[in-house]
Formats: C-alpha cells, structure tokens, sequence
C-alpha cells in the first residue's frame, strides 16, 4: 500500500490536516507534510513550536484495534523515528516515555497519537515533530536539532521518504500478519 505524501504550504497542524482529510472523505491513508504549522499540537493540549526549517508530519491510515493495541504503537512510533535519526549522528536517542526523543537530556522530537472514528471505522494519526534544523526556545524544556548533533548530511525529504517506507511497510504487514508477529517485529 503506498501512502501518499501530501505536502502544503502552511497548516495549523499536520494532525489536524489528516483528521480533516479523513472527515471530508477526501482520503482515508497518508502522509501529511507541510513546511509551516501555525497551531502544532503537542501532547495533552500543550503546542508544538514549529520553527521554519524542521519537519512536521503526520501518517495515517485505517486501524483494526483487534489486531495491535494502541499502546504498542507508541513503541513503534517512537522506536522506529529514533532509528531512523540515529542514522545521522553519533550521539545516543534516547526515549522519553511516552512520545519524546532526546539526546543529551534535550528534546530532539515528539510524537503526538490519536486515534479518531469516522462512519464506523478507527483511523491511527500520528503527528512527528522532528527539530531538523532549529531548536526551537522553550522555557519549559530545552531542545536540540539534528543539525548540530549529525555527523552526516541529511535533509527533510530523504527523512520523509524513510518514514514513509517503514509506515507502508507496518501498513501492509497489519493487513496480512497477525498481532504476534506484529509485536515481535515492531515492538
């Protein structure tokens, strides 16, 4: 299954985006992206600063909740980004439960994971706000970006594309496997 990128300009979220595509009808499975977020959220109604430069995404797609429970996503989710940004620099990712990536006791990601229903179905969004270039000033926490911690050469789009490899690969895998196999492979 290939999940489409869809790519705006400016958005008050990328969550918010593909929940709004999925009530409109206008698509039930993708990849939302967008250069600027004017409202990002964060988790338990806090908000994401969204500098110019880093990468907000969301994915998603139909869920069969018999199949994987939501709390594993989280481990997916968040196992799976600091994979993928480990990749570029030396330092180690850690996790910080449930939906942040850290290096160095700094915020270098979030997560933000929603499930919403539409016409009887269940859809999985998940928000990934990757401080690529900027770290963005929070008096509440500090940030770093992947910027100065890599040790190789990067960019959004080669990001984006890897991100949405890994999802239509779980994407196929939930539609033919079953959940053991779903959690020893992801999880």
């Amino acid at each position: 299954m290939k999940l489409k990128i869809l790519k705006f300009k400016s958005v008050k979220s990328t969550n918010a985006e593909a929940i709004r595509l999925i009530k409109t009808g206008k698509s039930n499975i993708g990849l939302v992206t967008t250069e600027k977020q004017t409202n990002g959220k964060g988790t338990m109604g806090k908000k994401w600063i969204s500098e110019k430069g880093n990468l907000f995404i969301s994915i998603f797609f139909k869920i069969n909740l018999t199949k994987i429970k939501i709390e594993s996503f989280l481990r997916i989710n968040s196992k799976t980004i600091k994979k993928i940004l480990s990749e570029y620099t030396n330092n180690v990712i850690t996790i910080k439960y449930p939906n942040d990536l850290m290096i160095k006791k700094k915020k270098l990601c979030g997560i933000l994971q929603e499930t919403i229903e539409y016409k009887s179905k269940k859809y999985l969004v998940t928000g990934i706000g990757i401080n690529t270039m900027v770290s963005p000033k929070n008096k509440n926490f500090s940030s770093t970006c992947l910027k100065d911690n890599a040790v190789s050469n990067f960019n959004n789009q080669v990001i984006i594309k890897k991100i949405q490899k890994f999802y239509e690969n779980l994407i196929k895998d939930l539609e033919k496997k079953n959940l053991s196999y779903i959690e020893k492979k992801y999880t």
